[in-house]
């Protein structure tokens, strides 16, 4: 069972708590680059229970910065951006995407100390079509960029979407890593006749119980929930938590499964979803399209406000119940909400803002979540206690041969072995990082 202590460790990534002091020595994906024009609007951005303000300047370059000017505090969201920098409307204090105190507009020129002064702003970088911000200590010499797959992919190649969930970040991550209800929540009233004969996911509707394997890495941990296939075969669904909030769900075949879904924590009860996803990925084989097994699972967005918790919000939420159809989920649906994606929505924010995991009774079929918790609650203690930091901390490259996805392997085989050899001969393939960033 999860104590209340370890649970307060898991749920809390503020300044100064173990894990958020972790979590900000990673590169962190805070905005799409499309939500930033070069002197256009400032962008409020809730990161990490930081109130920050993000803009593009004149040149291109992001600035992410707290939201209040050095001066007199006053916000520099209403701030103008202009001129390679952002101004201040209080007193016409400017400053660059660095932080650098460009101006002190209301300061005589012999009383002018702008050297001295400096915004707290950290590193940004982008990569087809993300921002991503540093938040740690090392401003001077952050880490290189994680050479997570599906972000080395061509923007025009990749469906990004951002997906606010009014919940703890650690509820979604949960979810990825409970392959189980997979068989319930989404496709509890499939049955094996939907699919074409030999489709992987016929196997998740014949045992909806699948048995586990488990590992730790350098970059996290991974899971392989296993069944019975043909004769003398084995059917695997496996997936990864990738630090510092990363997942690979085995939505597809290991052969086109580039995906990667990312629970970045805006507060401590909401969370910003990162989804990647390449357009070739493709979603196994039924006689009809998924859609008409689980219904249409598009995104219904609310308009982008300006507010700290204004961005990518769903039109279906818990204020109308997610709209969900009790006649369809009486004749057609498990669920009667609309669609995968809303479903697990749904069942991570009904958990609450913050689950109380002491009230909890796991199963078998929790293991991955189980001692995934472990791994995340050993490694923040071990930073705060001494300040060693996980190996993808540091390494980029760890990450680079990891994919989530489903096969077939012979009964018996050696289930990391066959997952290697899977992808090594996957057709579907992301370029190799640049050489500089």
């Amino acid at each position: 069972m999860t104590t209340a202590a370890e649970n307060e460790i898991l749920t809390r990534t503020g300044p100064g708590t173990p894990l958020g002091e972790l979590m900000r020595q990673y590169w962190i994906p805070a905005a799409k680059s499309s939500e930033l024009k070069a002197d256009g609007d400032p962008v409020r951005i809730l990161l990490m229970s930081e109130q920050l303000v993000a803009f593009r300047d004149t040149n291109g370059k992001v600035g992410i910065m707290d939201h209040r000017c050095p001066h007199r505090c006053a916000s520099l969201f209403f701030g103008r951006n202009e001129e390679g920098g952002i101004r201040c409307v209080y007193h016409g204090w400017k400053f660059d995407a660095e932080g650098n105190c460009l101006d002190m507009a209301n300061v005589p020129p012999h009383q002018d100390f702008k050297h001295k002064v400096h915004a707290k702003a950290y590193k940004t970088a982008e990569r087809n079509g993300l921002v991503w911000v540093y938040m740690g200590k090392e401003q001077a010499n952050p880490p290189p960029l994680p050479e997570l797959e599906s972000t080395l992919v061509p923007e025009e190649d990749i469906q990004i979407l951002f997906i606010q969930r009014e919940c703890n970040w650690l509820q979604g991550t949960e979810g990825e890593l409970d392959t189980s209800h997979l068989g319930f929540l989404h496709f509890g009233s499939v049955k094996k006749e939907a699919y074409v004969e030999g489709a992987l996911e016929q196997h998740v509707v014949e045992n909806r119980a699948p048995e586990y394997k488990y590992a730790e890495t350098d970059y996290g941990t991974m899971y392989g929930a296993y069944r019975p296939a043909g004769p003398g075969e084995t059917y695997w669904r496996q997936g990864h938590f990738l630090w510092p909030m990363w997942t690979m769900p085995p939505i597809c075949s290991i052969d086109n499964n580039l995906l990667l879904r990312g629970y970045v924590p805006m507060d401590d009860t909401h969370t910003m979803m990162v989804y990647l996803m390449h357009k070739d990925a493709v979603l196994p084989g039924a006689k009809t399209a998924r859609q008409d097994i689980v219904g249409t699972g598009g995104w219904n967005f609310i308009p982008n406000g300006t507010g700290w918790l204004d961005r990518f919000r769903l039109s279906d939420n818990k204020l109308n119940d997610y709209n969900i159809n009790r006649e369809t989920q009486r004749t057609q649906s498990y669920t009667g909400i609309t669609g995968i994606n809303l479903q697990d929505q749904a069942v991570a924010e009904s958990m609450g803002e913050i689950v109380d995991r002491t009230e909890e009774h796991l199963a078998p079929s929790d293991q991955m979540i189980t001692r995934t918790r472990r791994h995340i609650v050993k490694a923040a203690q071990t930073y705060a206690k001494d300040g060693t930091l996980p190996k993808s901390a540091s390494d980029p490259s760890v990450y680079r041969s990891v994919r989530g996805g489903q096969f077939i392997a012979p009964e018996g085989a050696d289930w990391v072995e066959s997952y290697k050899q899977k992808l090594d001969a996957a057709p579907l393939k992301a370029p190799l990082p640049l050489a500089a960033e």
